[in-house]
């Protein structure tokens, strides 16, 4: 596979999201509180993406799901936290009881959220923070 680093700017989210509808919506709700959504289509494009000191520099928030294809939603978050350890991190599940899988992880937000303008909010209050640990 060949991957093309996009341009990042600072304040880049990345969406883990391997369903194209579903990357689309949510890319177009996270646009709205980002100069740039970048969107990795499975944990490893997304691991692969963060290797990148270009890339890693930018970055100010990561949005994923808690199934993913091939490896679980606490695995990837663990593999990333260890690399970016500052890095927020939002999880999206309907999963009930999901979220205690999480708990041991640090800068991790569960929601289970239905709602874009609840979205919406999270991200603004998610990248607005990091922005001040990060300035």
């Amino acid at each position: 596979m060949r991957f093309i680093r996009p341009k990042v700017v600072m304040g880049t989210i990345l969406l883990v999201d391997d369903h194209p509808l579903r990357a689309a919506m949510r890319r177009s709700l996270l646009e709205t509180n980002a100069p740039l959504v970048v969107r990795a289509q499975d944990a490893g494009e997304a691991l692969c993406m963060v290797e990148s000191p270009e890339f890693a520099e930018g970055l100010s928030l990561v949005v994923t799901g808690h199934q993913l294809s091939g490896i679980t939603g606490p695995e990837f978050v663990a593999e990333f936290r260890s690399r970016m350890p500052d890095v927020p991190v939002l999880v999206l599940s309907t999963v009930e009881g999901a979220d205690a899988e999480y708990a041991e992880i640090p800068d991790v937000i569960y929601s289970e959220t239905r709602s874009a303008d609840e979205l919406r909010a999270i991200v603004k209050q998610l990248t607005a923070t990091n922005e001040k640990r990060t300035a």
